[in-house]
């Protein structure tokens, strides 16, 4: 567990969970105790652990694959709480969520907005989640470059979700991945301009680096 950031109103512990070291987060409220976990790749028993200190609201989704819902189904039976996801990725998952999320959602979890951000290209249903400064990315944007994508046809979606949607957020948003460490913004949109400035193979996908590509 590492706690990523801690501000009076806010902190935010990530957990590097299971054999694909997927993050899983924990987003406290500080002020009512208030909690939210994003993703649940593996170790129910281990994130359940780091709530016991907080009142779990939710159980936020980024995307629906295996690596980030191992420990769905314990979670969610342990927690009581609802799940919320995107229809598109909902529509795979073993029970439905108790909340579908549409782009520009918002969701409170004590005094802390949650604002839902629809991101297909890694999955149909991608979502990223905002509150203040902070973005949990799931794995649409990580730092160097975007998510993995199977077709051409997704890599050109991932890079209109993360033109039309991250890259106009503020340049100190702090980006929180499904996979490694956390980037900032600024960073993102200047290695991003620098790949956009050259010419790509029409085909290109799968896992692009802004930097090398």
């Amino acid at each position: 567990m590492t706690i990523v950031a801690e501000e009076d109103a806010i902190r935010i512990e990530r957990l590097e969970l299971g054999p694909f070291a997927t993050n899983a987060y924990i987003v406290t409220c500080r002020q009512t105790r208030d909690s939210a976990v994003i993703d649940a790749p593996a170790e129910a028993e281990t994130i359940i652990g780091k709530l016991k200190d907080t009142t779990p609201k939710y159980i936020f989704l980024t995307h629906n694959h295996m690596d980030h819902t191992d420990a769905l189904a314990q979670l969610r039976a342990e927690l009581n709480v609802p799940l919320a996801a995107h229809a598109l990725d909902a529509r795979i998952l073993a029970s439905p969520p108790e909340i579908l999320l549409s782009d520009g959602d918002a969701v409170w979890v004590g005094r802390l907005e949650f604002t839902a951000i629809h991101t297909p290209g890694h999955t149909p249903g991608s979502l990223c989640f905002r509150t203040g400064r902070y973005l949990i990315s799931g794995d649409t944007i990580f730092p160097g470059g975007p998510g993995k994508t199977g077709s051409a046809a997704d890599f050109r979606q991932i890079i209109q979700s993360i033109v039309e949607k991250i890259l106009v957020l503020p340049d100190d948003t702090q980006v929180y991945p499904g996979h490694g460490d956390s980037t900032v913004l600024k960073k993102e949109k200047d290695e991003f301009a620098a790949f956009a400035s050259r010419p790509h193979d029409a085909h290109l996908f799968g896992d692009v680096l802004w930097r090398s590509t």
